[in-house]
Parts: C-alpha cells; structure tokens; sequence
C-alpha cells in the first residue's frame, strides 16, 4: 500500500500569529523563536491553524496564483526549520534512473532478505538496477544473488566495502547511486519517499532512516532508540551550523557524476568512511539531506561484546576524520548568560559562598527580563510565562550537553582519578548520570531506567575508548581538545527571518 498524499501540519510546539495588518509570524516555544513570513503566505498559514495534516491540493487552493513548485518548497522550508511536520510523497511524473548497490561478505542468509525486500519496492522496475558485489566470500553469498534479477560482480580477494562500492559504481548506470547494507531490510517506500529530494539541485546527497530490526532484547531495544546509525527523528539538512552532520552509507543516495568527480569512499578508511564522503560533498558546495522516511531496517550486533567493540570502532574514526578534515575542528558553543550562570552557581556550591549565588540568580533573570523585553519590543505574543519557561530550559539545555559531552569522551578518564581527586570522579559520574536519565526521558525506550543506563554507559565507554586509542595511537588529540566558542546572543528570541 504506497503512502498517502503529500501534506502538512504546523509542528507540536508552534502558534501561528496573524495580526490584521502585519507580516504572519510562527512562533515556536522552545528554542523560543519567532519567524515572520512573507504577507502572501497568508491565506495557506490560516488552512494549516487545524492540528490535523492538510492535503497539499488544499494549501495550493489557497494561494492560486503561486506555482507549484513554489509552494512546496515554501513549505518544504518550513519543515526544514522545525515548524512543520510533513507525511506522505509528493507526485513524480518522471523518476530517474537508479542503481542499488550491496556489498556483502559471508552474508548469504542476510543477502537473500535484503534481495527479498528489494523485490517489493515501489517503485518502477524498468528505472532500477540492483548490484551486488561479493567481496571474495567463502559461505555461498554470490549463489544467493544469483538466485535474483541483479548484476553480480565478484571479487576474488578480500578488499573491504569502501572499494566494493566504488567498484560498482563506476559500472553503474544509473544517474542516482543508492547504498544499502546486506545486513539491512529495506522498506517498500524507501527509494519513493526518498528519491524526491533530489528534485532541488542543491542537494547531492540523501538519506534516510535506519530503524532497528531486532527488537526482542534489551539490547535490541536499545539499539531502536540509540543506535549510532540514527540520525534524527526530524528532517535535517548539512549547514555552517551543523558542521559533523553525515547520513550512514547503510541508507545513502547520491547523485553518480558527484560520487565519481568526488572519487567515491575513500577506500582507505574502514569505518568513517560515509562521513568523510558526506563532509566531501559539503565541502563541494552541494547539501546533504537527511529525511526521517525511507526506511531500511539494520540487522545490528544485538551480543554486548560485538556491539562494545563496534562502538569502539567508531570512536577510532574521530582523529583519523579530523586530520583529514582540519577545518571541522570541534566546537563547545557557550552561550554567554548560561555559561555565567553555571559558572557562579558552580563555584557558590564549592566555596559554600551565598553572594555568589545571588549573581548567579541575577544572571537568570536578567535574561529573563531581556528576553522579555526583545518580545514586547516586536509586539509578538508570547506570554512572560512561556518567555520565562524557554530560558530556563536554554540554561537547563546547557548543562545538559557539558554533562553529555563529559560522559562521551572524559567519563573513564575522570573516575580513573578517584585516588587523586574524588571530587572530579564524582562530579565526572554525576554528570554521566544526568546526561542518562535525560537521554532515557527524550528516547522513550522500552526499557526500565537501570537497563538503559547501564547500556548507555557500556555504550559512552566504548566508544571514548576507541576515540582516546585512535589520539594515542595517531598522537593527534585535538578530538579530545574542543574548541570554546562564546555566543552573546544565545537565543533566536523574536528574531524575524523572512522565508520566501
């Protein structure tokens, strides 16, 4: 059953404010942000004030004289910046050429699935080639690819999956180059939902999402809700903001004459490999889409110690990325009020000092008023309530990220010192703590609190492990050596950009 059609709803979390003889505005509660729209946006912001989706044949009605394709990419904008929410595909008269490309080695089972979904895509037969190219297996895999409609290539000796890839892709045919994993099961919607993207020249690369497919043990359940291999729950795109943003090569479309200008994976990585390509293509002028459709759904390591060591494996590839890609130094961005604030009411808690506790109290609401003044100033109506409730949480929201980045690549670190300074130890494992009770209560696990926190914190181990083995074995430390960056202007408080 294909998806329904294309349309849209304002996102939980955001008013639409209409004043008579004003520009529109979209206000979301949190980060707290005001966006004003151009006048003749109107008359669609008023169908989309309902909580349910609205078709886009309905938004179109109501601005007849824009174009088509001027309409979806204004909503299509707004999805971007988080105050729409979309479902369904838009229509395609025309879908181009792909080739499906699935290394394997020693999967013949897992192959055979995979092929299996492949079959029921929908999506136009006649436009599809898939490749298969077996990477000197010895279990059968390249006699369960024959046993479908697909191209084998067999490689005689064992090269790794990066020259796999770029090995059919240069014998491709196919204008869009589409990845999937042998250990993955795609969705009947994935190339459907995804291949849309494509209709915006910016964009180079796509992908999606990749969902758990096991899901009977804690480990399983886990993995649905913290896999290194999810991006996001919300539409994303690469930016000068979001400097390390990649989609995994598991799910991964790309324009072919970019994959080979750009001279494909790099075939000397064996892991990071989709990160430095997705980073390539950023830096060739092109987006990287991330869209949370298109789904595959990824066999994982569901045992503690292959899923320990492959998280150790990622945390390897922080150092070897960053020589390679010096110019996506990392960064702890600190907002200036938050970061005062948390900076006296720490050292009132450690010298036992009430003034200094005060300060940080006035820092609080001196925010608060400021916030609160920037709103009244631009007549936008937020109540002091809500303005007040959104700085706490940017505070909050502070906090929260220095425990998560201490618990990421300090934790181990840190408790190693409980002979030499208890305090730091303590301090390292308390935060570690917050930063899991937080992740529990965003990811909603099926799961109990302890179960979570304990696989979350194999999880942050393993993979601080594997960062600080890559910066010794390298001598390259500046992974575990941020950046400090102070931001005045923390929040895009009444802000009135303009979409078009």
């Amino acid at each position: 059953m294909d998806a329904p059609p294309l349309a849209y709803r304002l996102r939980k979390g955001v008013r639409c404010f209409l004043p008579p003889d004003s520009k529109p505005v979209l206000i979301l509660d949190f980060p707290l942000r005001a966006v004003a729209l151009q006048q003749c946006w109107r008359p669609l912001l008023e169908r989309m004030t309902t909580t349910e989706f609205v078709s886009i044949q309905a938004l179109r009605s109501a601005v007849p004289n824009m174009p088509y394709v001027k309409t979806e990419t204004f909503l299509e904008h707004l999805v971007r910046k988080a105050l729409c929410d979309c479902q369904g595909i838009p229509v395609m008269t025309d879908y181009p050429q792909i080739s499906i490309i699935i290394p394997v080695r020693n999967r013949a089972k897992d192959l055979t699935q995979c092929l299996r979904s492949l079959s029921d895509l929908r999506y136009p037969a006649q436009r599809m080639e898939i490749i298969v190219v077996d990477d000197a297996s010895c279990d059968g895999s390249l006699q369960a690819a024959a046993q479908f409609p697909v191209k084998t290539i067999a490689v005689k000796t064992h090269r790794q999956v990066s020259y796999c890839r770029n090995l059919a892709s240069r014998q491709a045919k196919g204008e869009i180059l589409a990845f999937i994993d042998s250990d993955c099961v795609a969705d009947p919607l994935w190339l459907k939902e995804l291949i849309p993207a494509f209709r915006d020249p910016t964009v180079g690369a796509v992908g999606g999402m990749v969902d758990s497919y096991f899901e009977d043990q804690a480990l399983d359940r886990y993995e649905k809700v913290k896999s290194s291999l999810q991006v996001s729950t919300w539409h994303k795109r690469s930016s000068d903001q979001e400097r390390f943003f990649y989609v995994p090569s598991c799910n991964l479309l790309i324009r072919r004459c970019l994959f080979l200008e750009l001279g494909g994976f790099c075939e000397d990585l064996h892991v990071g490999e989709d990160v430095d390509l997705c980073w390539r293509v950023e830096n060739h002028g092109l987006a990287v889409d991330y869209r949370p459709v298109g789904k595959v759904y990824h066999k994982h390591r569901n045992r503690l110690w292959p899923f320990c060591r492959r998280r150790f494996q990622y945390g390897t590839s922080e150092p070897m990325l960053q020589q390679r890609h010096p110019d996506r130094a990392k960064r702890i961005l600190l907002p200036m009020a938050e970061f005062l604030f948390w900076v006296l009411a720490g050292a009132s808690a450690w010298l036992s000092c009430l003034p200094l506790f005060y300060l940080a109290a006035a820092t609080l609401l001196f925010q608060i008023c400021r916030c609160a003044y920037r709103v009244r100033n631009r007549g936008i109506p937020i109540p002091r309530m809500a303005i007040a409730g959104a700085v706490i949480r940017s505070f909050l929201a502070l906090f929260y990220h220095l425990c998560l980045f201490v618990s990421r690549y300090y934790l181990v670190a840190c408790v190693s010192l409980w002979p030499l300074a208890p305090a730091v130890s303590a301090g390292a494992m308390t935060m570690h703590i917050l930063a899991g009770i937080v992740q529990f209560h965003i990811r909603h696990p099926r799961l109990n609190p302890f179960s979570f926190l304990a696989l979350f914190s194999l999880d942050q181990i393993a993979y601080q492990l594997g960062v600080w083995w890559g910066c010794v074995r390298r001598l390259f430390f500046k992974p575990l050596r941020p950046m400090l960056a102070f931001k005045l202007n923390p929040l895009k408080l009444a802000k009135k950009d303009t979409a078009s």
